[in-house]
């Protein structure tokens, strides 16, 4: 009898053991960018002590992290461009060690942990190179008057300016205590003011759990307007009327997005206007999502990408990608999402004009770059996330979303959807576990595995074709094969996306006479629309047409959104007066842009003075 007892307690205690090691291998995340081990100790709160000193381009203070201890006697973050000053528990010193530096991924900092010790807290200051942090000096901002600083976390940069495990597979609460200025507003990714603190002091709650990647911070000279009940926008006071225009569908977007996949659940969607130097378009930090200037175009033409911002409240920011190789679960439905916003506020044809340029977009990048980098699912371990944020992410994600709505009918997706964002709520996901998710309720013969694993788009994909745009063609080849002057065209309704579809759609030969004509009728080189004078700009490089030059010079030592940056500077640099071109520019504008900016530039003009971590 004894014998059977011990017996039976043995297999308890073995079907014990392999339920805490289940449960912790489910906690294990294959982060190849990032050295934290959450499956041993993961963060779950933050308590953020910072003071921001602009003269010395630094953050200095406490970073409190609770956590649960699942296995071991330490607990490691991603640290980098920084320098720990202590850790405590308890007010007591703890022993810590940093390991070698990687140039990409910074260094592991490991803490010994008593036995039940869950909380340390950390003291830092940031070095002036964090790549996360833009310290803008006041002539770089719309005022002129005041510095400006704005954070940049997104991919793997959260690691420099807060100790953290830096993986988007871990996500945590926090809440936060800024010191600034007392003549500049602070913003973060959580609850926000709407006016000035004379005493500079502010605190910031996120009571949702976001992953590192959302953490966000801005200092500067800004003001607040409301755009309806749960929306608003910040500016710089010069911006903020603008801005306000621009943007004035954004409450209308909430109550569309909510209508098709489900509630929005993080309170406020405000949004900021950064400085031109923010390197994207957006970023869809929570309650503060970041936008770039470049939108305001006075006539709300570009506000697809609000739409996209937005998106991500459900399609990242709610759900998340486990890690940086399953980027396209956060942007490839964003998109969709994007899209199906645009079609139920402005129409189907509306939304498939930004489907085409989109795939023309996508055919660009796949031309460019390694067959193995136009999957799906792709495999960056010892490479910088940031090569993973492409086209494909975002357009071929899309096109196989569409394409599985396509075969079981949006009737059918719909609900699919609004169950995926339900039942993942606040968690991560990776690549298979999506694709197991749309067997088990949406079919096993829908060619998901070519979709997600082969490179390239699938035999047989049918590429989106919008009617307007074949109008558009028609106009063009009048113009350019038909005899009809540029006056003769039939443009009046055309909208940015039009103008931008014909531009791209220059012939090779295109002659500078044929540039000045054009440029003449609707002065493409002085238009304030950034994404038609963009891309005109480069049809101008490619046809030698100088007079769009001095345009071309002021946008890029203004503009810092790499989106735009990188095709202007790849023209400039296929001959080699244009590379010098090039490099002069870059050599006045380099200082102004983001770091984000600056890594792609430097390797397209073989910048020597690259400076190296």
């Amino acid at each position: 009898m004894l014998f059977h007892q011990q017996s039976g307690m043995k297999a308890i205690c073995k079907v014990l053991f392999l339920f805490v090691w289940c449960c912790q291998f489910a906690l294990a995340i294959d982060d190849p960018h990032s050295y934290s081990e959450p499956e041993k100790a993961r963060v779950t709160h933050l308590n953020l002590d910072l003071e921001v000193d602009f003269e010395q381009r630094r953050l200095a203070g406490i970073a409190t992290w609770d956590f649960e201890r699942l296995s071991g006697d330490r607990i490691v973050f991603d640290v980098r461009h920084m320098q720990i000053r202590s850790v405590k528990a308890r007010g007591k010193l703890l022993p810590f060690e940093l390991g070698p530096t990687d140039e990409l991924l910074g260094q592991p900092l490991t803490v010994l942990l008593p036995e039940g010790v869950e909380q340390v807290s950390i003291a830092y200051t940031t070095r002036p190179e964090a790549a996360a942090l833009q310290w803008l000096d006041p002539v770089q901002t719309a005022g002129k008057e005041k510095p400006f600083l704005f954070t940049q976390s997104q991919a793997i940069l959260a690691r420099t300016w807060i100790p953290c495990q830096d993986t988007p597979g871990v996500r945590f609460t926090y809440e936060a205590r800024l010191k600034v200025p007392g003549d500049l507003l602070a913003l973060m990714s959580a609850t926000n003011p709407t006016g000035l603190n004379p005493e500079g002091v502010y605190s910031f709650k996120m009571p949702q759990a976001i992953s590192s990647y959302l953490m966000a911070m801005a200092v500067g000279d800004l003001r607040f307007q409301s755009l309806g009940k749960v929306t608003g926008i910040y500016a710089e006071p010069s911006l903020l009327e603008k801005a306000a225009y621009e943007f004035a569908d954004t409450e209308k977007m909430v109550t569309a997005v909510e209508g098709m996949f489900g509630p929005y659940r993080w309170g406020r969607y405000d949004m900021l206007v950064l400085p031109p130097s923010f390197p994207f378009g957006g970023m869809e930090n929570p309650r503060l999502t970041f936008l770039t200037p470049t939108v305001i175009a006075g006539d709300r033409s570009l506000t697809s990408l609000i739409a996209h911002e937005l998106a991500h409240s459900w399609s990242g920011n709610l759900v998340t990608n486990e890690t940086w190789n399953d980027f396209w679960l956060n942007e490839g439905f964003t998109v969709y999402l994007e899209r199906r916003i645009m079609e139920e506020l402005y129409g189907e044809s509306y939304a498939t004009m930004l489907a085409q340029l989109g795939y023309g977009d996508l055919t660009y990048t796949l031309n460019e770059i390694a067959p193995e980098d136009s999957k799906l699912k792709l495999d960056l371990k010892g490479r910088d996330p940031d090569e993973g944020l492409t086209d494909v992410a975002y357009e071929k994600g899309y096109l196989f979303l569409t394409a599985l709505e396509q075969q079981v009918g949006r009737e059918k997706f719909d609900p699919f959807l609004r169950r995926y964002f339900d039942d993942n709520a606040f968690g991560t996901l990776n690549t298979e576990e999506f694709l197991q998710r749309v067997e088990r309720e949406l079919g096993s013969d829908l060619g998901v595995e070519t979709w997600v694993y082969s490179a390239g788009l699938p035999e047989g994909f049918k590429a989106p074709r919008s009617e307007r745009f074949q109008q558009v063609d028609h106009q063009r080849l009048s113009f350019f094969s038909g005899g009809k002057t540029a006056e003769q065209l039939k443009t009046d309704q055309w909208t940015s996306h039009e103008w931008i579809h014909f531009l791209r759609g220059f012939p090779q030969s295109i002659s500078p006479t044929e540039m000045a004509e054009l440029d003449r009728v609707f002065h493409f080189s002085q238009s304030g629309n950034s994404e038609i004078l963009a891309q005109w700009l480069v049809n101008a490089i490619h046809a030698d047409y100088q007079p769009a030059y001095p345009a071309l010079e002021q946008f890029l030592i203004t503009v810092g959104r790499r989106k735009f940056l990188t095709p202007l500077y790849k023209e400039l640099a296929k001959t080699p007066e244009g590379l010098k071109r090039a490099r002069s520019i870059y050599a006045q504008a380099r200082p102004n842009y983001h770091s984000v900016s600056v890594g792609t530039i430097d390797e397209i003009v073989e910048w020597e003075s690259r400076p190296r971590d």
